[in-house]
């Protein structure tokens, strides 16, 4: 078991707008024990993966809802191995093809999570994947 909560940066990067659904997601994870930073809207892959770096955190989840998941998402990969920090899980969703989503598999992402996707099951996937410390057990 954990001896410290799991920390999870959430972000929205590029050019998308749209952050009502990663506010909604930090709440349920952040209810649910976990750590979150959200970093804001129009963050870069730079800046993401600085922030997390920074903020010694466990997982990143990214929210894409600009069409730009292909272009994004493999940036973020790429620039965690290259500072040393591949072990930091990138997970994430938005609008994604189901062709694009075994193409994200591939290049590290996690996990994808396509529109419709419950809360609780975002949650129970960051208590699987990172042994979150239940609430009760603190």
């Amino acid at each position: 078991m954990r001896n410290r909560p799991v920390r999870i940066l959430t972000a929205k990067v590029g050019l998308d707008g749209h952050d009502r659904g990663v506010k909604i997601i930090s709440r349920a994870l952040r209810d649910a024990g976990v750590e979150v930073i959200y970093t804001g809207l129009h963050q870069t892959p730079a800046q993401v993966v600085d922030a997390a770096i920074q903020e010694d955190v466990d997982g990143i989840g990214i929210s894409l809802l600009s069409g730009a998941h292909m272009t994004l998402f493999p940036e973020v990969i790429r620039l965690l191995k290259e500072h040393n920090a591949g072990d930091i899980v990138v997970f994430g969703g938005g609008i994604v093809p189901p062709e694009d989503v075994a193409a994200l598999r591939a290049i590290g992402v996690d996990e994808v999570f396509t529109p419709g996707t419950s809360m609780q099951a975002i949650v129970e996937y960051v208590n699987r994947k990172f042994g979150a410390v239940p609430i009760s057990a603190r």
